[in-house]
């Protein structure tokens, strides 16, 4: 993995279509974590910007973490607040999107 690549993991959508994420980061707010993820086209771009916020609930070493759609419209405005501030103090100068496989 260069410096510049993100861990990906893939997504089962509702309709049973799998899709390719790299995950941005996971972040804790208001006592609960959320991971935020890139989803990836079949060339491993994304160029319409857009990330998926999710609950994210760690089971521990031995089993696969899991994710929950976040339904309630204010704890996902805090999710989303607490996201966009993660990005204000990111430092993306150095990092060319086009170069993260």
């Amino acid at each position: 993995m260069n410096e510049n690549e993100l861990p990906t993991v893939t997504l089962t959508l509702e309709n049973d279509e799998e899709l390719e994420c790299a995950v941005l980061t996971i972040f804790e707010t208001d006592g609960r974590e959320y991971i935020a993820l890139f989803p990836l086209d079949e060339n491993g771009d994304n160029d319409d910007g857009q990330v998926y916020l999710y609950r994210f609930i760690d089971n521990g070493e031995e089993e696969e973490p899991d994710l929950e759609n976040i339904l309630d419209d204010e704890e996902f405005e805090r999710a989303s607040e607490a996201f966009s501030d993660w990005m204000d103090e990111q430092d993306f100068s150095d990092i060319d999107l086009d170069d993260i496989e």
